[in-house]
Order: structure tokens, then C-alpha cells, then sequence
């Protein structure tokens, strides 16, 4: 505070003790406001933080930053998180502006990264403008950890098995030195590798015996605290690594035809509130480190009022996360929509089934549509005519999402294959391999 006169200190001496300590409150804090870059109109949704911790707005939407943070963190679904200095507040006003950037993905596999071929052919697309993110596995759907985790129960249980990422660091450093955003996906309780070891973690047939999927898999039970917290810890390891966001995928119970035992109530009520618990709690966890957090649902979520039958329920996740991430793949939709019973008849139904389904998602939960970035499909089609996703079928999809005012999207293929389907190939000169993978 400035000096004060004799006459001032006499007034501030005159004071209530409760008003002094509002004066000195506010000569101590910083008053922000989280903007737009380009429009320098305020951002929906944004999310600060500051020494850990998540603060909250006002009814005017001033964040106030206490005085002893030099630094405080900024992130909204449709921009980039950014870090910013407090004490800039003096000289911009209090506004502090997000770059907006619309999440536009390649899925690689752990194989994928780790392959220079298919590396090289994903980063050539992003590096001519067909892309500009990767969703990586860290945690790969057969629950092994990539990478050289130093979580003792990924050790113990023998989820360590492959090391197909050498550093998590180095492969973030290396494509954010390219401009790449990058996406940890981690393959939540679908976890064969836990089930295995810990069989009291695990998810049962009502013999005892362990349930297993269709691919053989076991699964772990989402009610159970340690499985949460190994798959938080395995988030957080992510975050502290430099990963712009942390995927769950597998983020919902077993969809099976038998009847299964888990360790708390498996009515709708009790499955919804385990998804949503554990997501509660990974963001919690994930607060430190301004990191975003999606979550991976079934297309059919945006459609059906319950949960169908696996704890995922759209007005709950949509709440928790940053970005919710439906699977919107037209092949997976064998029973139709309501008012569109042919979801891939033709290009013009390809479109209709994404921007209908995202349309339904809006007016459901009258959410920012920025908070939804959907997976799209670019694999043959395996349920209807066995149609090859080109780049027609693709590019339907893309301006279905991009219609619906959706935050980019990310592209599906198993095999890791984007060459073919119009996103900017060029015969360019191919990009150097990545070091140490």
C-alpha cells in the first residue's frame, strides 16, 4: 500500500478491524478476467488455478488471484491452457486472453508412436495442415503401461511388460517443439493385467469366477478406491510429464449380457455415481497441473436418458470434464437414431447421424458445444455394407462436427492409418524420426 498521511492513518485507525482487513484484502489480491486472445470477449468455462488449488468467479467473471502467487494457471474447452504471470495484471488491465485452438487428432497406438514409419506418416499430415494433435496410449487396452512408470503397483502386477515409449517427457518435448498438441489416453478399467493379480479388484461372474470381455479381457471394478487411485496416479504421471490432456477411455462398466458382481450397489444410480466419482476425483487430482480432462463415451450416451447400462450418463460426465469425447462412428450405430433409421445409407446420412446426435447432445444439456469433441470414424465400416471410410466418408463427419460448433474432433483407426482419406498429404520430404522411440 502507499504511505498515508497523518490525517489517513487517524481515519484508517477509526476503522472497524473487519473493513481494515477487507481493504488490506483487496490492496493484496489481483483482479482477472479470462478473455478471448483475438475477440477479447470472456471465455465460457474457463478453469483457473493457483498454487494447486482451483479458484472460482465471481458473478461478474473476476477471478481473484491472491497476492503472494507470481504465477496462476488458465484453461477453456476451444483453447490452449495457458500459465500466466500475476503481476502482468498491472499493465493489461486485468485480462488475460486464451488462444483458441480446436483439437483436430490422429490416433497412435503404443505400436504407432513407437513405429517411425507410422510416426512419420501421421506427423507428415499434421506437419501440411490435415491435423494438429495426437491421442497417444500410455495405458494400452490391454492394460500395460508404455512407458517407465514408477508406480509400484503397475510393477508388481506386471503391467510393465512393454516399453514402447522410452520417456513420456521426451515425446512431448519433441512434438510440442512441432506444434503438436498432445492427448494421453489411458485405458481405464478394462485392466487384464490388475484383474489378474488382484483378483479382489477385479470384476466377477456370479460363480466367483472372473468375468472376461469378448477379447478375453478381465476387468476391474470402478467401485473399488485402489483401482481409482492406480489409474490417477498413472494421469498424473502424464500431466507431470507435459501432456496438454489426459484421456480416460474404458471409463464405464462391463457391457455384458450376464449378470456380474462388483463391491457396490449396480443399480443405475450406484453405476452412475462410480463413473462419476472416480472422473470427480481425477480432476481433483489433475488440478495442479492445468491440464484438460476428457473422458471417452459410447455414441448411443447422447441419445439414451439412462446410462445405458454401463454408469455413463451425459448430463453428469459433461459436468466434470473439460472435453467429453462421444464415439460417433456411423458403423456403430446398427440400430439407427430416432428419425434417421439409416445411419451410412449415403454421404448426406454419414452427416446427419454426427450433426444430429452432437444437435441432441446440445439440447440435452445446454452445454457449451465446445465441450464436446467427438471421436470420428476412418476405418472400413464392419457392421452395415463394409464401406471404406475415404476421404468422402471423412470429410462428412469433419463438417457434421464442425456445423454443430463442435471443438474439433479426433480421428479413429486401429491399424493408424490416415494416408488416403484427404488430410493433406503432400509429397513432401518425409519429417525426421522422433529420438529415442
Amino acid at each position: 500500500m502507499p504511505v498515508m498521511s497523518k490525517s489517513q492513518l487517524q481515519i484508517f485507525a477509526a476503522l472497524p478491524l473487519f473493513f481494515v482487513a477487507a481493504l488490506l484484502h483487496a490492496a493484496a489480491t489481483v483482479q482477472t478476467r479470462i478473455v478471448d486472445a483475438t475477440t477479447n470477449q470472456p471465455v465460457a468455462d474457463a478453469t483457473v488455478t493457483v498454487n494447486g488449488k482451483l479458484l472460482t468467479a465471481d458473478a461478474a467473471g473476476i477471478y481473484t488471484i491472491p497476492a503472494e502467487a507470481q504465477f496462476f494457471g488458465a484453461r477453456a474447452p476451444g483453447y490452449l491452457a495457458a500459465t500466466f504471470v500475476s503481476a502482468d495484471a498491472a499493465k493489461n488491465g486485468g485480462t488475460f486472453g486464451l488462444k483458441p485452438f480446436a483439437v483436430k487428432a490422429l490416433y497412435l497406438s503404443e505400436f504407432g508412436v513407437s513405429s517411425s514409419i507410422i510416426r512419420n506418416s501421421a506427423l507428415d499430415i499434421i506437419h501440411h495442415g490435415g491435423a494438429n494433435a495426437l491421442v497417444v496410449n500410455i495405458k494400452s487396452d490391454h492394460g500395460l503401461l508404455v512407458y517407465p512408470s514408477e508406480i509400484p503397483l503397475a510393477k508388481s502386477i506386471g503391467a510393465r511388460k512393454l516399453t514402447t515409449i522410452k520417456s513420456l517427457t521426451d515425446l512431448v518435448k519433441t512434438n510440442h517443439a512441432q506444434g503438436i498438441y498432445m492427448i494421453a489416453r489411458i485405458v481405464t478399467f478394462k485392466d487384464d493385467p490388475l484383474a489378474n493379480a488382484r483378483p479382489d479388484l477385479a470384476v466377477h461372474l456370479e460363480d466367483g469366477a472372473l468375468f472376461r470381455d469378448r477379447e478375453h479381457l478381465s476387468w476391474t471394478d470402478p467401485f473399488q478406491p485402489e483401482v481409482r487411485a492406480y489409474n490417477i496416479a498413472i494421469a498424473v504421471e502424464a500431466a507431470k510429464a507435459g501432456f496438454d490432456e489426459v484421456q480416460f477411455d474404458y471409463v464405464r462398466f462391463p457391457d455384458a449380457a450376464t449378470k456380474l458382481k462388483f463391491s457396490g450397489p449396480t443399480d443405475e444410480a450406484g453405476r452412475v455415481k462410480a463413473i462419476s466419482d472416480f472422473l470427480a476425483q481425477a480432476h481433483t487430482a489433475l488440478i495442479p497441473y492445468n491440464v484438460f480432462q476428457s473422458a471417452d463415451i459410447f455414441g448411443y450416451v447422447l441419445w439414451n436418458t439412462n446410462d445405458t447400462g454401463i454408469g455413463q450418463h451425459l448430463e453428469e460426465v459433461v459436468k466434470i470434464v473439460d472435453y467429453v469425447c462421444p464415439m460417433l462412428y456411423p458403423s456403430g450405430f446398427k440400430f439407427g437414431i430416432p428419425g434417421h433409421p439409416k445411419p451410412m445409407a449415403s454421404t448426406d446420412d454419414i452427416y446427419n447421424t454426427i450433426k444430429l446426435t452432437l444437435d441432441n447432445a446440445e439440447k440435452r444439456t445446454h452445454a457449451n458445444p465446445r465441450k464436446f469433441r467427438p471421436w470420428l470414424q476412418a476405418f472400413r465400416d464392419y457392421a452395415f455394407d463394409k464401406l471404406v471410410f475415404g476421404p468422402t466418408e471423412v470429410s462428412a463427419q469433419i463438417r457434421a462436427a464442425t456445423d454443430a460448433h463442435m471443438d474439433g474432433w479426433l480421428l479413429w483407426n486401429p491399424h493408424n492409418r490416415y494416408t488416403g482419406i484427404g488430410l493433406g498429404e503432400t509429397k513432401a520430404a518425409p519429417l525426421a524420426t522422433l529420438p529415442g522411440h
